[in-house]
């Protein structure tokens, strides 16, 4: 079978030639036939080997991915609320259950987490075995590759949980990738007044606008302080920054209200400066999302259900697992929102 592996602690990936798997899944595992994978900020950051995945170094050569869905057609022993021929999204975040936030049912604060795709084979490949309990039924009527927006969109929704958005909230959301824009699209339906924000980001911004984020500025012609006084005429209640760039956490602190709440969402590869005087005199909250929580991808998954159509549009561009290179390549552009990579050809079912 294809697979899109790490191999070798530099920039880009490869694709390899791996047997089919014939040995049956590990106990509590289940094995998925791919039918759409997501290329993420994680998986660039792995391809151009930015700072902060030396931990993959170990673990080469790895098949990447982590942004799937496909369908179960092999079950190990012990696998009980799974079938043969069921249709799965999966939460890559394989969990120790024995550490104090596993055991006090926070498992998103487990010490010991593992991601598929970054510590152990992941989706860009036509089979990857995952934990059972990592799987969540997907319903029939949303397809494969809507499906695959289920993990980005499940980060989205934590953020905006985090946030603490409600109805009539003034929300800037910073960066129109993916997460970005989920998180904007959803502040939006929980009633929160949303301004999206990029830097030279016109074909992201005009995706959001098809989203129905009619709401957006781009940081090159204005400010960002202008761009919110012009959309709210005040403060912001609400900020989350998606962009990965460390300054936009200062820029968001800044047009923030007295007591109102900034979520780092990005992955950033430098430091950040902040005005400590005027961030405690102000009572300002600064908060951390990474990864979801189950609620918020069972949330996600809801959302797809209700609002595919509606989401759709995120997808950029779905390209055979033979084109890799080039699908990474448009990953990187700026232009592209969600790319997607198909292990199986075009014509299988589900895939478009």
């Amino acid at each position: 079978m294809l697979a899109l592996r790490k191999a070798k602690p530099a920039f880009g990936a490869e694709l390899a030639d791996l047997p089919v798997p014939v040995h049956p899944p590990e106990r509590g595992s289940v094995r998925i036939r791919v039918g759409a994978a997501g290329i993420c900020g994680s998986d660039l950051h792995a391809y151009e080997w930015t700072g902060g995945y030396q931990f993959m170094e170990r673990l080469m050569p790895l098949t990447l991915g982590h942004e799937f869905a496909g369908t179960v057609v092999e079950a190990g022993n012990g696998v009980s609320a799974l079938a043969i021929g069921d249709r799965v999204v999966c939460w890559p975040t394989i969990f120790c259950g024995s550490c104090v936030g596993c055991i006090a049912g926070r498992p998103e604060e487990c010490r010991s987490r593992r991601v598929i795709g970054l510590h152990c084979d992941g989706g860009f490949a036509e089979f990857v075995d995952v934990p059972e309990a990592n799987c969540f039924r997907l319903p029939d009527e949303v397809p494969m590759d809507v499906a695959a927006l289920a993990e980005p969109l499940a980060v989205s929704v934590n953020a905006v949980d985090l946030a603490e958005v409600g109805p009539g909230d003034a929300v800037v959301v910073l960066g129109p990738g993916p997460i970005g824009m989920a998180a904007a699209w959803v502040a939006q339906q929980r009633g929160a007044d949303v301004l999206l924000a990029g830097f030279k980001d016109d074909a992201r911004l005009d995706c959001a606008r098809r989203l129905g984020l009619i709401r957006t500025a781009d940081l090159a012609s204005e400010t960002l302080d202008a761009a919110v006084a012009r959309v709210f005429g005040r403060e912001a209640d609400r900020v989350i920054e998606a962009t990965g760039h460390a300054a936009s956490v200062s820029d968001g602190l800044s047009v923030l209200r007295p007591r109102g709440i900034v979520v780092v969402a990005g992955i950033h590869h430098e430091a950040c400066e902040l005005d400590l005087t005027r961030f405690v005199r102000e009572k300002k909250q600064l908060r951390g999302a990474h990864d979801t929580t189950e609620r918020a991808f069972r949330e996600a998954i809801s959302l797809l259900v209700a609002h595919g159509p509606q989401l759709a549009p995120m997808i950029s561009l779905r390209a055979p697992l033979s084109q890799a290179e080039g699908a990474f390549e448009k990953a990187r552009s700026r232009t592209a929102v969600k790319v997607l990579l198909l292990p199986q050809t075009p014509s299988d079912e589900d895939l478009v």
